[in-house]
């Protein structure tokens, strides 16, 4: 087994053994365009390559270290914590924060434990997620709707609710509003503008990002942008208006968004995140999963959030500084 970085001429290989839009080629060049030390890293049989992945670091000023992270690749083994650990030293890391995209189970957990790495105490990437199956015929999604959804679906279009597919940067600016409109109303930390940005430049020419904006006697209420890699549909983030809140824009919107899907020849509609089965509505993100859930995807549960501890004696100090920030940045948004 040769394991090296993978080079620029690889890149059709690599995006064949991608397991996610993060984990893509593409995406990758998004996360190198903010500046990010990104690396791409492949298992090789001879000349052909059998594993691939990326990682990003990210620098600790303060303590003159590293994090890197891995989200949604591979399920690790012995020889990829063998290439992260010389790499992460190479890179003077003090862990790499690893989030397979491996459903759980006793023997996925165990493993990873045996492999020498410590269960997290911080998640990037939400532990469980809803995923819709997109072969099913439409008559058989529209029957694992909730009743309460199909009457909203039917809601917005007898009111007139319009929602159209775009790769125009005028619609993109839309979203941009509307996003931008829900962090601050709902007081939650998105991403900035220019990583959308970013996200938008790298990911729309390569056919892999698009809007779809639902409008109400002409007015913008809901826009969400939507990503396709390999077989899957992505819902990663989305904005709406406070406005018209009665006509139903964003269930006409997931309608149209899981009809895209179909349309596109996709098998998978990603929704991104979702709370546990035991969801409570005491939970601030409680009334986002209940509208999700109201579509019937199938509730995953990944195997977690697992660190791969390099500086053992900056570990903890790290974690704990890490927890004070967001406590800090928490009270300042209030």
């Amino acid at each position: 087994m040769i394991i090296r970085e993978v080079i620029d001429s690889e890149k059709a290989a690599y995006n064949k053994l991608a397991s996610h839009v993060i984990q893509s080629w593409e995406w990758g060049e998004f996360r190198k365009s903010t500046g990010l030390d990104l690396v791409r890293i492949g298992h090789y049989s001879g000349n052909r390559l059998v594993r691939a992945y990326q990682l990003t670091f990210h620098d600790v000023p303060i303590f003159k270290k590293k994090i890197g992270y891995l989200p949604k690749g591979p399920m690790p083994d012995g020889d990829m914590v063998r290439a992260l650990t010389d790499l992460g030293k190479r890179k003077n890391a003090a862990y790499i924060k690893i989030e397979p995209l491996q459903q759980a189970s006793g023997q996925a957990h165990e493993k990873l434990l045996k492999l020498g790495l410590v269960e997290s105490k911080k998640s990037l990437f939400t532990k469980y997620n809803f995923v819709i199956d997109l072969s099913q015929t439409k008559e058989a999604l529209m029957a694992s709707f909730s009743q309460k959804t199909r009457y909203n679906i039917g809601v917005a279009q007898k009111k007139g609710v319009e929602v159209y597919e775009s790769t125009k940067d005028a619609d993109f600016e839309i979203y941009l509003k509307l996003y931008f409109d829900t962090t601050r109303r709902q007081k939650y930390f998105g991403h900035t503008i220019a990583y959308h940005k970013k996200v938008w430049g790298t990911l729309k020419p390569a056919g892999m990002a698009r809007v779809l904006i639902a409008k109400y006697q002409g007015e913008p209420l809901v826009a969400w942008m939507l990503l396709n890699f390999g077989n899957t549909l992505y819902y990663p983030y989305g904005g709406s208006s406070a406005e018209h809140r009665e006509v139903m824009a964003s269930n006409l919107v997931c309608f149209e968004a899981i009809a895209l899907g179909k349309k596109m020849g996709l098998l998978n509609f990603d929704m991104w995140g979702a709370l546990g089965p035991e969801a409570k509505s005491s939970d601030p993100w409680f009334g986002f999963h209940r509208f999700k859930a109201g579509y019937g995807p199938k509730l995953v549960e990944y195997v977690g959030t697992f660190d791969l501890v390099l500086a053992p004696a900056l570990y903890k100090t790290l974690n704990f500084a890490d927890r004070l920030r967001w406590i800090i940045l928490k009270a300042i948004r209030r």
